[in-house]
């Protein structure tokens, strides 16, 4: 298993050895990130902003008018609650090509708590017009999507994890930009899954087919713009939708697949399993998985409560 930053690391310092648009910034945390990764391979394509999130976006801005395609590599915390002010007006309203690397996303960033955690992201970005916003499930993926993301001529946001998951897509994964990927077929319900919390509903459901059920498993791996009817489609006629994400049930996936279900004639019963309006903490990573209800074994309890009720 490789981590997701290992790959987006390797992976820009290979596109940047053959594209000189292709520039890094990073906020003081290239080791963390492995932004030290394209730092090391091309030096000229390494800048070191430092504790500046402010102004990396504002670099970032002006190098695109230069013709450079940037990317910022910071805590995915930092791009969006220190800097957003910077990307709503220099990415958001500008529509200006920068992609937003936010590493160490999500609930498990290494035991640094809540001043580090990001849980509300997928909420924020959502909601930037421009935006388009991709939460890889595994290192196969997350290589798919940045080598698109390097093409696309808008802002983007990358939601990345900080430690390995198991892999969910083979080796041969395309990535189709705006569907949702079915990762494996049922009939009894439909569990809608993004970013690497996918790989982890993937065990889940092996233990929720143990009782006797068959459940349809969809994976978002871009949250925005999304193809509304190919969700509506792919969830078809099921009477319950459970929606899983390591984030706020606020605004993000389930929010997102509730707004799209609810104009449907016979809108489905949705369920959203995540986390609640609430701070997080430190802790070892299993123990907030089962805290927080994200582990397999928490997320199948739920799937099977919420079949029961």
């Amino acid at each position: 298993m490789k981590a997701q930053r290992q790959v987006w690391g390797e992976t820009l310092a290979e596109m940047a050895a053959i594209d000189d648009r292709i520039l890094v910034l990073d906020g003081d945390l290239a080791t963390s990130t492995r932004a030290d990764i394209v730092a090391d391979a091309s030096p000229g394509s390494f800048i070191q902003v430092g504790i500046a999130e402010q102004n990396m976006v504002g670099m970032a801005a002006g190098l695109t008018t230069m013709g450079y395609r940037p990317w910022l590599s910071s805590f995915g915390v930092f791009l969006t609650h220190r800097a957003l002010d910077q990307v709503r007006m220099l990415v958001s309203q500008t529509g200006a090509p920068i992609r937003l690397a936010a590493a160490y996303s999500g609930l498990l960033n290494g035991a640094s708590g809540k001043t580090h955690q990001d849980l509300f992201d997928l909420s924020i970005m959502r909601a930037m017009p421009n935006m388009t916003v991709l939460a890889p499930a595994d290192e196969v993926e997350a290589e798919a999507v940045i080598r698109w993301a390097a093409d696309h001529d808008g802002p983007v946001y990358l939601r990345l994890a900080r430690d390995p998951v198991k892999r969910v897509f083979p080796s041969d994964y395309r990535f189709i930009p705006k569907l949702p990927v079915l990762v494996s077929d049922g009939k009894d319900l439909v569990v809608v899954s993004t970013g690497v919390q996918t790989s982890r509903v993937c065990e889940a459901l092996e233990i929720v087919r143990g009782q006797g059920l068959e459940p349809r498993h969809l994976h978002l791996p871009m949250l925005k713009p999304l193809d509304e009817g190919a969700l509506v489609a792919a969830v078809g006629s099921t009477p319950l939708v459970v929606t899983v994400e390591d984030h706020t049930v606020i605004g993000g996936l389930g929010g997102l697949v509730s707004e799209v279900l609810s104009g449907v004639a016979g809108c489905p019963r949705i369920v959203r399993v995540g986390l609640a309006d609430g701070w997080s903490e430190s802790a070892p990573n299993d123990f907030l998985l089962d805290k927080y209800g994200l582990s397999p074994e928490r997320v199948a309890e739920s799937i099977l409560a919420s079949l029961k009720a």
